[in-house]
């Protein structure tokens, strides 16, 4: 998958006719296909009013985190657990965070493509998942000030879409956000 909506609408294939959606139904779906966007869903999903919820910031990126281990290790299947496997979420919410994430993944497939390919080719996504690691271990820390979490989860979905998209302008703009992330994150904390 190259396309942030071809990502959409197999996550709205996987809600159609179900009335929860498990993990495992959405890496299925999914799978080898879109490492980037295994590691950029849950984190989009953070940033909608889901993210709101309490301990579903630091379960999202308990869940990127296990597909960046995997990732930084080269592994192109993705494994979950089966407790994380059978988590689900209402086919309802899925969709309407799906509608709501639509317009942005419009706009990335109209102006998103191959460029600076050096930073998106290997090992780049190695590199990114340890990147997306750190990003995650400031995740539940973060829960205790109102949606602050959602700063390394976005820089989480730059990454994401940068490999989904292969375009190295997003990675580049990724690691900028990164670098101001961990900077907005050292201010935060008390």
């Amino acid at each position: 998958m190259t396309k942030a909506t071809e990502i959409l609408s197999a996550l709205n294939d996987v809600a159609e006719g179900r009335s929860e959606v498990t993990l495992g139904h959405v890496n299925d779906q999914i799978g080898h296909r879109g490492t980037g966007a295994l590691l950029a869903i849950p984190a989009a999903l953070e940033i909608t009013p889901i993210g709101g919820i309490p301990l579903v910031p630091s379960t999202l990126a308990f869940i990127v985190a296990i597909f960046a281990v995997q990732i930084a290790f080269g592994r192109e299947d993705m494994w979950l657990p089966g407790f994380l496997e059978r988590r689900n979420i209402s086919a309802v919410k899925l969709t309407n965070a799906v509608d709501k994430l639509r317009p942005a993944a419009e706009w990335s497939d109209r102006h998103l493509g191959k460029h600076l390919h050096l930073l998106t080719d290997e090992p780049a996504p190695r590199i990114v998942a340890v990147a997306i690691l750190v990003l995650c271990a400031l995740v539940p820390p973060l829960e205790l000030v109102p949606f602050a979490s959602s700063i390394p989860m976005g820089v989480i979905v730059l990454f994401g879409l940068a490999l989904v998209t292969r375009d190295g302008r997003v990675m580049a703009l990724a690691w900028a956000a990164s670098a101001i992330a961990l900077w907005a994150v050292w201010k935060l904390w008390p």
